[in-house]
Formats: C-alpha cells, sequence, structure tokens
C-alpha cells in the first residue's frame, strides 16, 4: 500500500506558474502509474496528467494546451505537476493518484480505476 501526500497549491494570478508535488510513502511509485487529477465544485474528477512508474511514457488531458508538465522523480519517491500560464478555469482541487499494474493509456486516464488517492491540495487562479 501506498499512501500519497499533495502539496504546493495556492492562490495565483492568471498567467502565473505553480509547481504541484506529490509525495509517496509505504512503497516505491515505480511500481504505480502516477496520476493528477482535479475536482471543481458541483463537477466529477477530471484527468489531468499521468505518466508510468519509469517515466516513459506521459498522457495529459486536452485542456493542459501543452502549460502542464508531469515529472516522476524515483530517487525522492515524488510526482510533480508543473504548471503555467494558469487560468481561472483551472481553480479546483487537484488530487495525486496512483494505479496498479496493469496500465494502458485508457486506464492512466480514467480515476475509477485508480488505487490510492491523496487528500488534495487546492488550486486558485483569480485576479
Amino acid at each position: 500500500q501506498v499512501q500519497l501526500v499533495e502539496s504546493g497549491g495556492g492562490v495565483v494570478q492568471p498567467g502565473d506558474s505553480l509547481t504541484l508535488s506529490c509525495g509517496a510513502s509505504g512503497r516505491t511509485i515505480r511500481n504505480y502509474a502516477m496520476g493528477w487529477f482535479r475536482q471543481s465544485p458541483g463537477k466529477d474528477r477530471d484527468f489531468v496528467a499521468t505518466v508510468t512508474g519509469g517515466g516513459s511514457v506521459a498522457y495529459y488531458a486536452g485542456f493542459v494546451r501543452g502549460r502542464f508538465t508531469i515529472s516522476i522523480d524515483n530517487a525522492k519517491n515524488t510526482v510533480d505537476l508543473q504548471m503555467s500560464n494558469l487560468e481561472p478555469e483551472d481553480t479546483a482541487v487537484y488530487y495525486c493518484a496512483a494505479l496498479e499494474t496493469p496500465w494502458s493509456e485508457s486506464r492512466m486516464k480514467n480515476p475509477d480505476r485508480y488505487n490510492y488517492w491523496g487528500q488534495g491540495t487546492r488550486v486558485t487562479v483569480s485576479s
């Protein structure tokens, strides 16, 4: 079992950058695909980005449009989400999650498939 803790959320202005970090304990994240999801009030939890345990394959949601980068550091057992050019529509609670094998693109993008979740970190983009 792996425990996940997100950090790095906050209040920023449109156009700003922010990096979210997810620290894992209990097991190495190399054994999991790691994903970032977000949820706004009254909406479903949406896929943002995901990466395989070795960091070789990553997928992004269409709304990312090159603004976000997911990266994994197996030595530190962390996965980061670097966000730039933030928009008010990016306001949400962001969650880190871990997915056991097998991995496929469809499974990695589906929040219902993930086995472990962090508590979330809030990002507010407002002028």
